[in-house]
Formats: C-alpha cells, sequence, structure tokens
C-alpha cells in the first residue's frame, strides 16, 4: 500500500517488515531517523530486539555477534560512524556473516559536512560487502529485502546505499511490501554453522600465512559470483511489487542508440534522466548508465553496455585523494583493450552536498562531444 512518509521512516518500515532477529543502532546525522524510528518499535514490541550501544564499533559488533549465533541482523549509520566501523566492517565479511546496513551517504570529515557525497561507503569498496546504491526512496525500501536475501544466502554481508538528505529525509509517497509478502519471498535465514552453546565451533580462527591468502582468495570469488543472486533476487521481488531497476546491477536509461552516456551511482542519476530527456527533445544522441551494485563490481556487463558508444562522462561523488575517481579506475580496467571502448572522463563532484544540477550534467554531455578525455572537478 502506498503512503506518504519519509524516506528513512520507509526503511525502518521494511526493515520491522524483514523481521530481524537483532538490531543495533548508535544514531548518527543523517540516518538517525532510521534507528529512531526502529527504536520505537521495539518499545512498541513490533521488533524482537534493538540494543542501545554506546558507539558505532558496539553496532556492528552486535550484529555480528547476531549474524554468528545464526540470527538476521541489521543496523544503519553514515560517515564517520561507517569509519568507526572500519575494523570490525573488514572482519565481518571475513567471518562469512550476513548482517545488513543501510548506510545514509555522508561526507567525512574533515572539515565537518553532513551533507551527501559517498565518500563513507566508497572507502569500505574493498571490505568484502555488497554494496548496491539507490536512485530512489522506493528503490531503497525495495533493496533491503534484496539485501538479506543475497547476504543470508550468499554468506556475504551488504550494505544498501541511500544519499543523505535527498533521500532520507525526503517526503514522498512509497509502497513499502509488507510482512505478508516479504515472508513469501525471504525465507527464515538457517545459517550452515553457527555459534552454539549445545554444539562449540569456532570461527574465525587463526590463520597461518599458508592458509591465510586461501580464505581471501575464496571471499573474492564468492564476491564476484554473488551478481547471480543479486540479479535473481532483484528479478524475483520484480514481479512481486511490479517495480524493476535495470537487472539488479545496471540500469540503463535510452542508451540504445546513445553516442554519448553519462554514468554515476545514487539519486544524481534521477537529475541525469531528466537532462537526458532535455537533450533527447533537442535531437541529442545521450543516454544515462547507473552503477547499482558496485560491489561486486559489474566490469563485464559494463564493458557489454557501453560497446560502441563514442564517449562516457563518467560522475563520482568521492575520490581516491593522490590517486583517480575509483568507479573511473574501475571501468579504465573493466574497458582495458576492448576494441570497442569509448573514451573515458572523470568528472568528480558534490562532494559534501554541493549541487549537481540538470545543466550541470548537460554540460558534462556536451563536453565529451569532442571525442577528448577529461579529468575535472566539477
Amino acid at each position: 500500500m502506498t503512503e506518504t512518509i519519509e524516506g528513512s521512516a520507509a526503511v525502518a518500515h521494511v526493515v520491522r517488515n524483514c523481521e530481524p532477529d537483532v538490531v543495533a543502532c548508535y544514531p548518527i546525522t543523517p540516518s538517525t531517523h532510521i534507528a529512531e524510528d526502529l527504536a520505537k518499535m521495539y518499545a512498541n514490541g513490533e521488533i524482537k530486539k534493538y540494543i542501545t550501544v554506546e558507539s558505532e564499533f558496539s553496532a556492528i559488533s552486535a550484529i555480528m555477534g547476531a549474524s554468528a549465533a545464526g540470527g538476521r541482523s541489521f543496523s544503519t549509520t553514515s560517515s564517520q560512524g561507517l569509519a568507526l566501523m572500519h575494523e570490525a566492517i573488514f572482519a565481518a565479511a571475513g567471518l562469512r556473516l550476513s548482517p545488513v546496513m543501510c548506510v545514509a551517504n555522508r561526507a567525512l570529515s574533515a572539515p565537518l559536512n553532513i551533507w551527501n557525497d559517498h565518500e563513507d561507503t566508497i572507502a569500505e569498496r574493498d571490505s568484502g560487502w555488497l554494496q548496491i546504491y539507490c536512485e530512489t526512496n522506493q528503490e531503497t525500501v525495495d533493496a533491503i529485502p534484496q539485501a538479506f536475501k543475497v547476504a543470508e544466502s550468499a554468506y556475504i554481508p551488504a550494505m544498501v546505499c541511500m544519499d543523505g538528505f535527498y533521500l532520507t529525509h525526503a517526503v514522498e509517497q512509497i509502497d513499502v511490501p509488507k510482512t505478508e509478502m516479504i515472508r513469501s519471498y525471504l525465507p527464515k535465514f538457517k545459517p550452515f554453522a553457527r555459534l552454539d552453546p549445545e554444539n562449540p565451533v569456532s570461527i574465525g580462527a587463526y590463520a597461518f600465512p599458508a592458509d591465510y591468502q586461501n580464505f581471501r582468495e575464496d571471499l573474492h570469488r564468492d564476491l564476484i559470483a554473488s551478481k547471480a543472486k543479486v540479479r535473481k533476487a532483484h528479478d524475483e521481488m520484480a514481479k512481486l511489487t511490479g517495480r524493476s531497476y535495470g537487472d539488479g546491477l545496471l540500469e540503463q536509461y535510452r542508451m540504445e542508440d546513445a553516442d554519448y552516456i553519462f554514468m554515476g551511482l545514487g539519486s544524481v542519476m534521477g537529475t541525469a534522466k531528466e537532462a537526458v530527456d532535455r537533450m533527447r527533445a533537442k535531437g541529442e544522441k545521450v543516454g544515462a548508465l547507473r552503477v547499482r551494485c558496485f560491489r561486486p563490481f559489474p566490469g563485464e556487463e559494463l564493458a557489454k553496455a557501453l560497446a560502441g558508444k563514442k564517449s562516457v562522462a563518467v560522475f563520482e561523488k568521492d575520490y581516491s585523494l593522490g590517486a583517480s575517481a575509483p568507479m573511473y579506475a574501475e571501468l579504465v580496467e573493466a574497458l582495458y583493450q576492448k576494441p570497442e571502448a569509448p573514451v573515458l572522463s572523470s568528472f568528480v563532484g558534490g562532494l559534501g552536498g554541493k549541487d549537481m544540477t540538470v545543466e550541470n550534467v548537460e554540460s558534462l554531455l556536451a563536453k565529451i562531444k569532442d571525442a577528448k578525455r577529461h579529468s575535472e572537478w566539477v
């Protein structure tokens, strides 16, 4: 049922409807409303367990423990909160646990900034977590059950990323999947191994040099293989809701005959679609390509989608300081020596909540028509 609701509240509602065993949160802007609403639901008897912790590090530790014990677990955070979780973020993936987090993307300090960019989650891209970046609140709500399904079947933790303020604080009409529908979609979590005093086991035991790399290779292979699970989970949800987001990994917009492509993550792609429509009305052959699943990185799929295109503006709300923008660098690798690869340009902007307008997108699409490589802050 569609209702007028804030994006953060809608996320809390769908998390409740996924029937988690344990929720643990430490509120931080702009994810605070998600944590607040889940705490209220626990007080009202609608959630089994909500742990009020003293820090984000404790929050990730609590949901790791719950997952290790065989429970469905969830947390939410942003920015410095995610950074404080850094040590345990890597451990959760290495332990092959299955918690889900909704990260309300926000800039990292310093200087202090509470507004949106993707520096926080992109900084954790190599941790071994699945990462799904959502364009809209409706997509975020639909992605939460998908994340649980993939995480609990692949034994890989998952982040669902939504842009802070642009989405978290937007009030709009959203269809929140109900408990009964989610039960038909999301099976109960029954891990093959769990911590149980009646059947003691060890997880994450000491690995000597001869063995450690094997564990990392296994995690890498399983993360790459999880692309199929991401697609399947997306398609199964689409059949229930009637809503789809590309193929679950990528979303292509007016790309069929496009020569010039704007590529990016998150809510800015709604702006990009508007710019594409305006330029199409003027006869320009432009399109938009949204990367929905950043981890595992859909390199092969991107190479196929961009084959034969003339030029691509890769726009990112993050940067690898001292190097180049992460998505651009990974796309260069994915298209290396491909005979039909387009010219790639890197544009970085929107950091700390700086506006990225329709006119900005149009200017970047116009700029790449010179068939030259650009690398600019915008």
